[in-house]
């Protein structure tokens, strides 16, 4: 990224785009032959692939020399936005309560602890004691472009700290532990792993671990504390390349659960924690296009599974008989409303449902707990006595209370919920114009302060610098998009609009930017994002579209913009665009769209689509040389991810895909006038490689013949998330926001 004040001396001879060579490869499938000319860019280790990249980054550089000024300012407001010196709510944890630190002028966080008073669950942080730093990100950053921790897992008793972190950004990350009494790492460690969890005796930790090649997660190993890698004992290894292993502990600790799962069906297995050298069993074996999710409670497993229905439902089983055939119901499938999670404590469980696409937390008090005063479990040793216990009854709930929200589009769910014997229970809210908040909800506690059934504000993100909410003004809408497939009929599609109140004006000449991803059945969030005050401030209406593909309205929704029916997604976006510019949220002419990864492919698919309804596209690390990558099965993730886009061995799939490959269908916008692109990679991702938009902008060079902008940046020190700093993070996104603000036109001062 360059910098604001200047450009580097290179880069201002660098007027021209750089021009990539050409060596044709033909690839013939199906009687296909797929033509790529740009193959050799794969070589990473190529002097000619890193001088090409460079290359890119010089003429990007030059080509953004006037916007320095604009990216200065912006980075300024938007860090005047932000309180640097901060500090998450401390959350309970054994004798501890943890919480994140953030220092002014510190680009990492630095994770801390204090002791509590005692071990009743109403005890607070006691003030005689000293905060102990338990890991200093920036300490570990020191003389590196790029750091980043992935998994962190306390023992049991408090005192060993394991942790991974990954210094390149290519998300392969090395295990640490460390000892909290003495400050030190100890020699203990492993290579390229995942998820951390440790036994109830705190001395044996268990670990995935991915394939080199392919960083499929396919190995769980058991580690003794002192002992060396090479002598850790594998305890399962998966086989089928579509399947990813992870492993965790039920909320209760008396479990641990290792889960093999794919984009659509799973099964776990479960060890008594007290018994780390033991063999983990069974629950119920994968079936094809299912899935569960156990968690365990006074001796039953309660477990969320989508056997009956796409929507989920409730059942539970013994651990001795854990089973299908023994599963009693105990939450019906609802067909409309999707049971997205459920949260499991010792006196209540919390469910998770989407309604018209929005979250809703419903509290569930169990009718055999104890209303008041509920005991802290005791030690994970004692408790383990309970493992295999049977219960000759159904739990029964009493009627559900749910949690109220306030706005007409916004994100909730559970926050940090630690401790397994409690009555008070904690969430999430913000929305497109409230910054992040947790709350507290009284399930049972005596309190003075919250009555029960009521909540209580723990902390609302600060935004300094002004911001005043009643300023700005959030919509939800429902706009219908054809179905792409069919031909017939249409579907509602929820779409969340954010703008300042003051600079709206509800005549069609606002400037528009619209964002989407629509894969995976992921939600795309509705949150609170201070960056984004700086195009509000300046008029610009920012959209969100939940487009099929996404999970806003469960898997059904998912199901319907994936596979043979992906075109959904790209109609579904397109629709949206025509109807916010119908209905005068913003000019026909000032569209901006941005999105990333499988947003990018979604950008690549709409601009060959539609290339007249855009002005400005940023895409970041988009997926969009999808035959070549699909077709390899080398490639990291790419065997698994044929739930998701299909299988391009199959001639169906592969006619499906090629269809709408962004790469591969170039040729449409021959002669047509391509929109101002801004393009992102780094260069370590591991999950779009660098070269898909780098073999993308040189083709599409070859096609181009308007002189609006086409520019690529490479970030050389990072992976799929772009800068892991939050000072560099907002850097990057400065940039972004001056190249959109200077093809919209819009005026550089709010």
């Amino acid at each position: 990224m360059p910098d604001f004040a200047a450009v580097p001396e290179k880069s201002m001879q660098s007027s021209q785009p750089p021009v990539a060579r050409r060596e044709p490869k033909p690839t013939t499938l199906h009687g296909v032959t797929l033509q790529d000319d740009y193959g050799w860019m794969r070589d990473k280790s190529s002097p000619e692939t890193l001088a090409y990249l460079e290359a890119e980054n010089a003429y990007t550089a030059a080509a953004m020399a006037t916007t320095a000024n604009l990216q200065a300012k912006l980075y300024s407001e938007m860090l005047s936005h932000v309180k640097e010196t901060d500090e998450s709510i401390p959350y309970r944890l054994g004798g501890w309560f943890y919480s994140t630190r953030t220092l002014e002028g510190c680009q990492y966080a630095i994770h801390c602890r204090r002791q509590a008073t005692n071990a009743d669950q109403n005890s607070k942080i006691d003030p005689s004691q000293p905060e102990q730093v338990i890991l200093d990100v920036n300490a570990l950053a020191e003389g590196k472009a790029f750091m980043s921790v992935g998994s962190m897992a306390i023992s049991p008793d408090g005192n060993l700290l394991a942790y991974s972190t990954d210094p390149t950004g290519y998300r392969q990350y090395t295990l640490h532990i460390r000892d909290l009494r003495t400050k030190a790492d100890l020699f203990d460690t492993a290579e390229r792993v995942g998820t951390l969890v440790w036994a109830a005796d705190s001395r044996t930790l268990f670990y995935s671990t991915e394939d080199e090649t392919t960083k499929r997660q396919d190995h769980i190993f058991r580690h003794t504390l002192g002992s060396a890698a090479a002598d850790d004992t594998v305890v399962l290894y998966e086989q089928d390349e579509r399947f990813n292993l992870g492993i965790g502990r039920t909320r209760d600790g008396l479990y641990l659960m290792i889960e093999a799962g794919s984009h659509t069906t799973n099964e776990y297995r479960c060890l008594d924690s007290a018994n780390p050298t033991g063999e983990f069993s069974l629950i119920a074996p994968r079936l094809y296009d299912q899935e569960y999710y156990p968690d365990h409670r006074d001796g039953l497993f309660f477990i969320r599974v989508n056997d009956t229905g796409k929507n989920f439902r409730v059942v539970t089983a013994r651990p001795s008989a854990p089973g299908r055939a023994h599963w009693g119901e105990l939450i019906a499938l609802d067909p409309i409303h999707p049971l997205e999670d459920f949260d499991l404590f010792q006196s209540f469980a919390v469910t998770t449902r989407r309604k018209l696409g929005l979250p809703i937390l419903e509290v569930l008090r169990f009718k055999d707990a104890t209303p008041h005063h509920i005991p802290v479990a005791p030690s994970l040793a004692a408790s383990s006595l309970m493992v295999g216990s049977t219960s000759s009854t159904q739990p029964t709930f009493a009627s559900p209370i749910a949690i109220a929200f306030p706005e007409p589009t916004y994100s909730a769910g559970s926050h940090v919920n630690r401790i397994f014997s409690t009555d008070v229970y904690r969430y999430s809210y913000q929305s497109l114009v409230s910054p992040p908040s947790v709350y507290e909800y009284n399930i049972a506690r005596d309190s003075d302060e919250t009555p029960i059934g009521q909540s209580k504000l723990l902390k609302q993100q600060e935004v300094p610098g002004g911001f005043d909410p009643a300023l700005y003004a959030s919509e939800r809408i429902w706009i219908e998009a054809p179905d792409a497939v069919s031909q017939t009929g249409s579907i509602p599609v929820p779409t969340s609009i954010v703008y300042r109140r003051d600079t709206f004006h509800r005549d069609g000449t606002n400037p528009l930017y619209i964002y989407g991803y629509g894969s995976y059945g992921y939600p795309l969030p509705v949150g609170f994002s201070p960056t984004r005050l700086s195009l509000l401030d300046r008029g610009v209406v920012m959209v969100y579209a939940h487009i099929r593909g996404g999970g806003e309205l469960g898997d059904a929704w998912h199901d319907a913009g994936k596979m043979a029916v992906k075109r959904n997604t790209f109609t579904d976006f397109i629709a949206v665009t025509e109807q916010l510019i119908a209905q005068k949220y913003g000019a026909a002419n000032r569209v901006a769209i941005e999105g990333g990864s499988a947003g990018g492919l979604l950008m690549g698919a709409v601009v060959n689509m539609r290339p007249d309804l855009f002005s400005v596209v940023l895409s970041h690390v988009p997926f969009v040389d999808i035959m070549n990558t699909m077709l390899d099965a080398t490639l990291p993730l790419t065997v698994a991810e044929y739930e998701e886009w299909g299988n391009p061995n199959e001639p169906e799939a592969f006619a499906t895909m090629l269809s709408y490959s962004p790469y591969d269908n170039l040729e449409k916008l021959s002669g047509a006038p391509i929109p101002a692109m801004l393009v992102k990679t780094s260069l370590n991702d591991s999950q779009v490689m660098y070269w898909e938009p780098a073999k993308y902008i040189a083709r599409l060079r070859t096609l181009k013949k308007n002189h609006t902008p086409l520019l690529l940046h490479i970030n050389m020190d990072a992976g799929h998330g772009g800068a892991s700093g939050r000072y560099d993070y907002l850097k990057e996104i400065a940039f972004d926001y001056a190249f959109l603000l200077t093809q919209l036109g819009v005026v550089t001062t709010p």
